[in-house]
Parts: structure tokens; sequence; C-alpha cells
């Protein structure tokens, strides 16, 4: 099996104090997912109430227009799980209808129009995040447990299957790989100019690198070890931490939002009325996987988008009305 390289610590730790972005008002329940395309970001909410994804101008947050509607006749969704920019063109993955649907720019460049759905595969189990490999193909991760990511065309069809979850659990992996890979959720991003493909895992501390230009395959592993779960009726039960809730891959290196607290610690959390929930780290790893930097933030963020260019990470704060902010990082 794949044996993880441990890392304890970062050589540098910063903290970052956040700038709050004013928006035209638009009610988030739950602000998930942040991306952003030239001058215009796209805001994903979870548990939208009309929609699942609003579009602003950049940077003053004027409102454009919202897309994914909620519903179930055909032209709308179900949920949405994450959304990816391709071109002009903002893709959106509803796990509960299976299905990724696109939206296209207009000509006017002020609205998306929904320009395609792709049912996928029966053989794809509820797929819970997804990258455009390139025009023709999507990776979606795999959560039958039989390994991590189904390779889909453009029609939805699963073409193959790639890598296996690096467990050091034989046990589950001979018996109970369904609620292993539930336990394993992660969360990806692929960079096409690097070819890296990252994921990290939402309970737990672990980060795997995929060289898809030469397949080379890392993983490394926190200090507070892979996700942790007891089986119940067949499901896996989280247990231990929550880990990450974010990752992208930038030109250079990975960022990715971590939280850390265990799931005791949240319990107590609730029981006195205290609901904050987020990352209060975001984490930079080397295109390697070697520690590099941790910044600690004065909010707790969950999606994030990095302009690198402009040394700006701007993110997602579920706690607050007012729900993006942005920091300056060098």
């Amino acid at each position: 099996m794949h044996k993880g390289i441990p890392y304890t610590d970062f050589p540098e730790t910063k903290n970052l104090t956040a700038c709050i972005l004013p928006m035209d008002t638009a009610v988030f329940r739950f602000p998930f997912r942040i991306k952003m395309q030239g001058d215009t970001v796209a805001i994903m909410d979870l548990h939208g109430m009309d929609h699942f994804i609003h579009l602003f101008h950049y940077p003053n947050f004027s409102y454009i227009i919202s897309l994914g509607k909620r519903g179930d006749s055909p032209e709308e969704m179900l949920s949405v799980e994450n959304i990816r920019w391709n071109g002009n063109s903002l893709w959106a993955l509803d796990a509960n209808s299976s299905k990724l649907t696109r939206f296209g720019l207009s000509l006017s460049n002020d609205s998306l129009l929904r320009e395609e759905a792709v049912s996928l595969d029966k053989e794809i189990l509820r797929g819970l995040d997804f990258v455009i490999y390139n025009d023709s193909t999507f990776i979606i991760p795999d959560y039958s447990g039989e390994s991590r990511f189904c390779w889909v065309d453009r029609t939805g069809k699963l073409l193959h299957k790639m890598g296996i979850i690096p467990t050091t659990n034989e046990e589950a992996l001979k018996h109970a790989r369904p609620a292993l890979a539930q336990a394993w959720r992660s969360f990806i991003d692929y960079n096409p100019r690097n070819g890296i493909l990252a994921t990290v895992t939402q309970l737990g501390e672990v980060l795997e690198i995929y060289n898809l230009k030469d397949s080379t395959h890392i993983v490394r592993v926190g200090l507070h070890g892979e996700p942790e779960f007891q089986i119940a009726e067949g499901y896996g039960v989280p247990t231990g931490i929550m880990g990450f809730s974010d990752v992208q891959v930038t030109d250079t290196v990975i960022y990715a939002v971590f939280q850390g607290d265990t799931f005791e610690e949240i319990s107590r959390k609730m029981q006195k009325g205290d609901m904050t929930d987020g990352g209060r780290y975001i984490y930079v790893f080397s295109l390697s996987g070697e520690p590099i930097r941790k910044y600690v933030l004065d909010h707790n963020v969950y999606g994030i988008s990095v302009d690198e260019l402009n040394g700006e990470i701007v993110a997602t704060d579920v706690n607050s009305d007012e729900p993006v902010v942005k920091y300056a990082v060098d």
C-alpha cells in the first residue's frame, strides 16, 4: 500500500488580516465555492434557496445574474457540488441528478445561458467533485472505493478508472470499500498548464499529488493522519477531525484550506451555541508536496480563489452576512 510521507510543520507561518468585500445584496445560505474568471466571479451557494450560483463583476461585486435554478424540472438543478470555469463557459456538477451542466456566456457578456447537460454514466457513484481535464474529458472522484478517480468523456461515459485510496487500513480496503471511500471524500483541483491534479481529504489530513504528465503520485500525511471513521450499518461515520475544505493548484504551488477541529470540539462548540464553520488556515505546498507556508486567518473560510499574479486570495466566509473576504499574500 502507498504509505504517505509525513509532514509535521511549515517552515514559515504568517498571520493574515481580511479585507471584507461589500457586495450587492444577495442572500447566501452557505457560500461554498468561489471561482474567478477575469473580471467575473461566480459564487456557489451549497444550500441555495432559489438558485445555486450567483455571478458578480469583479472587483466591485455588482450583481450580474443567478444561475442553476433549484427545482426538479429538466432545466433545473437538485443540488450543486462544485463549479468550474472553462473559457467562457461555467460548468456545474449536480450529484443528486448525476449531471454536469454547462452555462455559456452570451455575446453581450452579461449573462450565461444553459447550453448543455451531460448525464453521467450509471457506473459513476454520486460524484461530489469534478475537474475539467481537457475539452473532451472530466475527472471525478470515485466513491465506490474501487479506485480514486473516474475519467469521463464529454458525453458522460466512463472511460476508465485510476488510482487507489492510499490508506494503511488494509481491513477496510478488503471489506468496507464504500465506507472507506466515504471517509476519504476529497476535494480536488487540476491545473492543465503543469499537469498537477491535487486532492485533499475532508477528514484527517492527507494531500495527494498526481502529476498527469509524468504519472508520478505523491502522498503527504499531516499530524492528524488519514481519515478516521467507524462503520455503522455499512456507512462510514466520521471520527477524528474535520480536515481540508478546498484546494487550488496554481502554476507554482498548491493552496489548501484547513480546519483541524476534532468532532468532539465541534460538538462542544455547538452545544454552547457556537456554529462557526470553516478553516482558519491556508496551507501552501510545493507542486511536489513540500510544506512551504501556513497562513493563519482572522476569519473561518470555506472556498478560495487564488490570484497569484496580483497576490490575492479571495475566500468565502459562511458565518457572515458579508460572505466574501480578500487576503493579500506575497
